[in-house]
């Protein structure tokens, strides 16, 4: 396999990118900040509730995988004899070592502590000692493998009830559920009767295909699912869409119930806080990483 390598300015990327594909057949373009490493470096992702940075960089790098030698050499010979061609700049062509993908992509993926007794562990690899409760999970296209701060503050807190608190999880909700990380926590540490909903359909497939693995029923489904009320609720999504929600979910939250909200910056505590006083009072109950976790209590209907 070999690799073409391009200096290529921003306004030229898709249009270059599409011509290697579809035009040479390249086996995939991957797009690089040229300037990654530098003081020009520049962040593509804008923190929640802030203007996002303007898109693409100044100057990108291309890597572009061929089959042979002769078809990276071609498709730069092509590419560099187009009218459009001005700016374009050729790094490299060079070989790529064969790796063995599969097994450098496990190689990113530990298991992941929660407590000493609570892990996440991929397929691959075989549960700690010390492991008492472990949820299998592999990598995936929904959020929540457990190696973000909002997954395991969330399960940091599942974990950390007591079992007279666990045993009283009669029915969950955990809205936003991504790969079902959070929904399958609450299963593992005593609930019972667990919703878990999401707004992408690939979202609710990766829900049950992990809740099968692990072997825990629940229901997965769409956001519609989620009806009365429920001693948990769990949601694990960014400040903004929590705030709008927050007379839906606060509604959702039995007499005596808790709310757990993450996804949350630490500047953004005041604003969640706000938003759903007038029905719950949120406190900040674990903060890592800039991230915070935010719980309430509903009062318990009096006697």
């Amino acid at each position: 396999m070999f690799e073409l390598v391009l200096d290529v300015p921003q306004a030229m990327v898709d249009s270059v990118g599409d011509a290697l594909v579809e035009e040479v057949g390249a086996l995939s373009v991957s797009v690089e900040d040229a300037d990654a490493g530098t003081d020009a470096e520049r962040a593509q992702f804008g923190e929640p509730g802030l203007p996002p940075p303007q898109p693409g960089w100044e100057r990108s790098t291309l890597r572009v995988l061929f089959d042979t030698e002769a078809q990276a050499d071609a498709a730069a010979t092509w590419l560099l004899a187009q009218p459009t061609a001005g700016g374009l700049t050729l790094q490299a062509l060079r070989p790529v070592a064969d790796e063995d993908w599969v097994r450098l992509t496990q190689s990113q993926f530990d298991p992941v502590q929660i407590t000493p007794q609570f892990w996440i562990v991929p397929s691959w690899h075989a549960p700690p000692a010390q492991a008492t409760r472990v949820i299998r999970l592999d990598p995936g296209l929904a959020f929540g493998t457990g190696t973000h701060p909002t997954t395991r503050m969330c399960l940091r807190w599942l974990a950390s009830q007591t079992e007279a608190v666990a045993s009283g999880w009669s029915r969950v909700l955990d809205y936003g559920c991504g790969s079902g990380i959070l929904a399958i926590g609450a299963a593992l540490h005593g609930a019972r009767d667990v919703d878990a909903v999401d707004i992408d359909p690939a979202a609710v497939q990766a829900t049950e295909r992990n809740a099968t693995a692990n072997r825990i029923t629940l229901r997965a489904g769409l956001p519609p699912q989620a009806q009365g009320s429920y001693p948990l609720v769990l949601a694990n999504i960014l400040a903004t869409p929590l705030r709008l929600l927050a007379p839906l979910l606060s509604a959702h939250v039995a007499p005596g119930g808790h709310l757990v909200l993450a996804g949350i910056l630490e500047r953004q505590a005041d604003m969640l806080t706000e938003a759903y006083a007038p029905t719950l009072s949120l406190q900040v109950a674990d903060a890592q990483e800039g991230w915070i976790l935010m719980v309430a209590q509903r009062p318990a209907t009096a006697s």
